[in-house]
């Protein structure tokens, strides 16, 4: 984002694409959204969707009674317990409107569903079928349920709106059509579909293709726009790096609304780095989570773009960045250390911030806010980056009784504050689970780029193998 805006940026951050933190009914005012625009504005009252219980648990692992042995076992515990959330966690009323529509977080907001959410639950589909979770059938019929779901949903341009009833599927909280929370689903779709094939492969196809690209761009600048409400219209651009590759790949690769290589060579790449460390493309508020996304489904492993820009190796070198933050935190805080890492959004004990992060960040690295919260999810969405450390904080997290649940790890931790989460959140469980996925087999990845639309893309944002 330029200087300009960002003041603007502080005061207004909307850095998560989740719900606000466990507790009553969702209040009239929206939460904040995954990534900021350049002036969000004020919020306006809605009336909370009612909540509903949530179906009757799947069987999964036993509760752990002592730090295991092996890595493996911490990873089959978050493995299943992500999986669980996104199987359970989901509209499973065949008759309601919101058939397959997943919540943001758990047990907070009740009644709210994500399509980012969706997105990464479309995507665990084909894992917790080659886990043996579930079965082929089971996984197909839901996939084609919330794919006949999707279709009918009110979108604008083919981009749906952030935050969704999990009944109704109709808008809530007055929330954002939103680019990139549209780009997430869309990355499920076509995951899901692959997968699956046949019928299901035509009715991704079918939701993707209807989604006009160059519409969400400002044709001025050549960048997409970062949310359109049909009230004020279009806020924030992508002009800085972030979470937003697939984005550009999914746009450049459309059959029917194609966009060209200009808005993904558009934003500011700003380099700089940690301690001795290599510099890297970094993002505004240092958050892992922006090195992880797009990764989850696009393996950019070996390619480089048309600047000689590995994406793959400046998510390696970021992540390093914050296992060496860490560990030189680790005197200051109680929790930061070489076993616990990663910043990222997430939830905290003063309820939800997007500011979570380490350096670099924006240009003087003082955007980024540390109070010694630390994310599960950000050191597991990291293991093909660094997977050494990543299984040395897993290991860490695990002998943590007040940070295992239902789901797997808890959303964070704070020891300085004597502080865990109380919820879920749903993207944070989706980063986990891709990623361990990745991690053991490439299931996601080896799915993903076999799909003509994302090699298209690739091709036409000049990222090419290596030679």
């Amino acid at each position: 984002m330029n200087r300009l805006s960002l003041g603007i940026v502080i005061a207004a951050l909307t850095l998560s694409a989740c719900a606000p933190a466990a507790g009553p009914a969702p209040s009239a005012t929206p939460p904040p959204t995954r990534a900021a625009p350049t002036a969000p504005p004020a919020p306006s009252a809605t009336p909370a969707p009612s909540a509903t219980p949530p179906p009757a648990p799947t069987a999964s692992l036993p509760p752990p009674t002592a730090t295991p042995a092996a890595l493996e076992d911490v990873i089959a515990f978050e493995r299943r317990g992500a999986f669980d959330f996104f199987w359970e966690q989901a509209n499973t009323d065949p008759a309601s409107p919101g058939f397959g529509l997943i919540r943001d977080r758990y047990p907070g907001s009740p009644g709210i569903a994500s399509v980012a959410a969706v997105g990464f639950g479309l995507s665990a589909i084909p894992i917790g079928v080659e886990q043996g979770y579930i079965t082929a059938a089971e996984g197909q019929a839901r996939v084609d349920g919330t794919l006949a779901t999707l279709q009918k949903m009110d979108r604008t341009e083919g981009f749906y709106y952030h935050f969704v009833d999990l009944q109704t599927g109709q808008r809530a909280w007055s929330s954002e059509v939103s680019s990139i929370d549209t780009a997430i689903l869309m990355m499920g779709i076509l995951t899901a579909g692959q997968y699956f094939g046949g019928a299901t492969a035509q009715a991704a196809q079918q939701l993707y293709a209807d989604v006009n690209w160059p519409w969400f761009l400002d044709p001025d600048r050549q960048m997409f726009y970062m949310a359109y409400r049909p009230e004020k219209g279009f806020e924030g651009h992508w002009d800085f790096y972030a979470e937003q590759l697939m984005l550009y790949v999914l746009a450049a690769g459309s059959p029917t609304h194609p966009t060209d290589d200009q808005p993904y060579y558009a934003f500011t790449r700003h380099t700089a780095g940690y301690g001795a460390g290599p510099a890297f493309i970094h993002s505004w508020f240092g958050s892992l989570f922006t090195y992880q996304y797009s990764h989850a489904w696009i393996d950019f492993r070996g390619r480089v773009d048309r600047e000689g820009v590995n994406w793959f190796d400046n998510s390696v070198a970021a992540t390093l960045a914050q296992v060496a933050y860490a560990e030189a935190m680790a005197p200051k805080y109680q929790t930061l250390g070489p076993a616990a890492w990663g910043l990222s959004a997430c939830d905290g004990p003063q309820g939800y911030s997007g500011l979570y992060g380490a350096p670099p960040s924006g240009f003087d690295d003082a955007q980024h806010r540390v109070d010694d919260t630390v994310p599960p999810s950000a050191a597991i969405g990291s293991i093909i980056f660094a997977p050494e450390a990543a299984g040395r904080a897993m290991l860490n997290y695990y002998s943590l009784e007040r940070l295992r649940g239902r789901y797997g790890f808890q959303d964070a931790y704070n020891l300085s504050a004597d502080w865990y989460a109380s919820d879920v959140i749903g993207i944070d469980k989706g980063i986990t689970l891709l990623m361990l996925a990745n991690y053991e087999t490439d299931l996601v990845h080896a799915l993903v780029m076999q799909n003509p639309a994302i090699l298209a893309g690739l091709a036409r944002l000049h990222i090419t193998q290596a030679q």
